[in-house]
């Protein structure tokens, strides 16, 4: 019987082994998934060029999600010819997945700009100019929820060189490239960068990122992607 016992203890080992295993296997691949879903951040690689900012000025606004937005903004000699105004009405990004219409999106109350209702569509902020007019055209989209990724959830992964595709009410479409990517801490958002004059058309897509405080429900960062007209 003792002989019979000590043949059976490694396996009823084993069987007591076996829960703990599963248990770390499902752990290791929850953090893995959790790893996986968190939003990509732009490198320094991905940083490139914003050129076409103008040279001068330290306007500064009011705060939001999204930036903030300024009171005024230098002039600067248009070096390119500008399309006519035309509002835009959908978003293209091959290179991250992302095709969305646009709905239009004013400032708050506080002065503040406003963000998209949805998770899932991007917003054109419009008292910026129109996709293809001389200046930076702003669009704001959200990089996640509780539910899941928002639409502009891989913002942080765009190189410089990617296009972007924005069709405009008047059915054309206008071709931007990007040139930068790089983020922001919110305390430090670059007002003129993303919204002063530029000389040229200009493009400036903006969302949250950077660390996740949960004892405020926000991101401490922005990612802005700039672009410009191809």
């Amino acid at each position: 019987m003792s002989m019979l016992r000590r043949l059976r203890s490694p396996r009823n080992a084993a069987a007591a082994i076996s829960p703990l295993l599963v248990i770390a296997a499902v752990v290791v691949i929850g953090i893995a998934i959790r790893a996986q879903r968190s939003a990509p951040q732009p490198s320094p690689a991905a940083a490139g060029s914003i050129a076409e900012l103008p040279s001068t000025s330290t306007t500064t606004g009011t705060a939001s999600s999204f930036g903030s937005v300024p009171r005024s903004t230098p002039n600067t000699a248009p070096r390119v010819r500008g399309l006519a105004p035309s509002v835009p009405t959908a978003i293209a990004i091959p290179s991250i997945g992302v095709h969305s219409s646009l709905i239009q999106l004013d400032q708050n109350v506080d002065g503040s700009v406003q963000v998209p209702t949805s998770f899932h569509i991007a917003g054109w902020y419009r008292r910026s100019v129109t996709p293809g007019q001389i200046g930076p055209s702003i669009i704001l989209g959200h990089v996640d929820s509780k539910a899941g990724p928002g639409i502009f959830y891989r913002l942080g992964a765009l190189r410089p060189g990617d296009r972007v595709s924005v069709s405009r009410a008047d059915g054309s479409t206008v071709e931007f490239e990007i040139t930068g990517v790089r983020e922001y801490p919110k305390t430090k958002f670059p007002t003129i960068a993303v919204y002063g004059n530029t000389n040229v058309p200009a493009l400036r897509l903006v969302t949250c990122g950077g660390t996740f405080d949960r004892a405020t429900g926000h991101y401490l960062s922005n990612i802005v992607a700039f672009g410009r007209v191809v």
